[in-house]
């Protein structure tokens, strides 16, 4: 019982980045889960059930020149097949126009509410007198997870969050899901329902990864049209970079019957990443580049091909859920 009690503190403090409560803390230990699981998934998407399916998803799309090359690329050599939209930032024309000529492109919307780099921060769509909770005096979204969950009301969430949406399908693009970046949705129960509720209010699905389902409870039941993808792969902090490409060889390799995710973040090791990036080596330029090297190999489409992986994407899954 001791031990058990130790692991439910130590779990709880090594995560104050994402300050859950202890509630949920002990619900993720225990795993917890009070709710039935999608079925029939890979059924609806004229797969098999015994399939390995994934989707392979670049976030960050819009935050950099360097970002969009090399996304676009590897969307263009198969090295993805899905990413997600930040609204917040600078560079939204040059995806604005390689969508136009890609009708059908698995493109969502990475609802940002978070700052991290030092020298390159992010405004609120809507006006600051609107969205005081979820920004600094100037303007910007607050530094850090822990900054936002503790001061954010869900209120101005839900309009901010909207509004996001709102930009990307004013730029002719057409949403096929939300998620969330940093994960900064995902740790508050108030702020994860509001993220819930505007994807069923747009008809998106919504990025729902294993362990934040410890949310659900019989007082919070998971809406029929959310599935919960439970194998999450991506780019840890420590990994070397010697062993980079093998990391993602290896989780192909290691891929299990249903639905994963692969989580990439791509971009070049350049001076304009670089500038982005400085003193953050955690998706910063080079890891970036190593993302994109590992993902356009011609090992890494291989291995797809040898393991029988069978790609599918947001927007499929968009009409499972709720174009039927």
């Amino acid at each position: 019982m001791l031990i058990s009690v130790l692991a439910i503190v130590y779990v709880y403090k090594k995560h104050e980045q994402y300050p859950v409560s202890l509630r949920t803390a002990v619900r993720v230990l225990q795993k917890k889960r009070d709710y039935k699981p999608y079925v029939g998934l890979a059924e609806k998407l004229g797969h098999s059930a015994n399939d390995k399916l994934l989707i392979i998803h670049a976030d960050d799309l819009g935050l950099a020149r360097s970002v969009n090359k090399a996304t676009f690329d590897a969307l263009e050599k198969g090295g993805v097949n899905s990413a997600s939209i930040m609204a917040n930032c600078k560079h939204l024309n040059e995806v604005k126009k390689y969508a136009e000529n890609k009708p059908g492109i698995d493109f969502g919307v990475h609802l940002t509410v978070t700052n991290e780099w030092k020298n390159y921060r992010w405004k609120s769509i809507m006006p600051t007198i609107k969205s005081q909770s979820l920004v600094n005096a100037v303007g910007e979204f607050h530094v850090g997870i822990k900054k936002f969950v503790l001061r954010a009301d869900p209120g101005e969430l839900k309009k901010e969050i909207q509004a996001q949406i709102n930009k990307i399908k004013k730029l002719g693009i057409k949403p096929t899901h939300i998620d969330s970046h940093e994960g900064a949705l995902f740790c508050k129960k108030d702020h994860f329902k509001v993220y819930l509720e505007v994807g069923i209010k747009n008809k998106l699905p919504v990025f729902v990864p294993k362990g934040v389902d410890a949310h659900f409870s019989k007082n919070f039941p998971k809406p029929k049209n959310v599935i919960v993808i439970k194998n999450i792969y991506m780019a840890r902090k420590g990994l070397k970079r010697g062993e980079w490409k093998a990391f993602y060889l290896n989780t192909i390799k290691g891929l299990k019957p249903g639905l994963s995710q692969l989580i990439v973040h791509l971009g070049y090791d350049d001076d304009e990443m670089k500038e982005i990036s400085v003193n953050h080596p955690d998706y910063g330029a080079k890891w970036r580049q190593l993302d994109y090297e590992a993902v356009t190999s011609v090992d890494f489409r291989s291995a797809l091909e040898k393991n029988n992986v069978k790609l599918v994407s947001w927007g499929e899954i968009k009409k499972v859920l709720f174009d039927n």
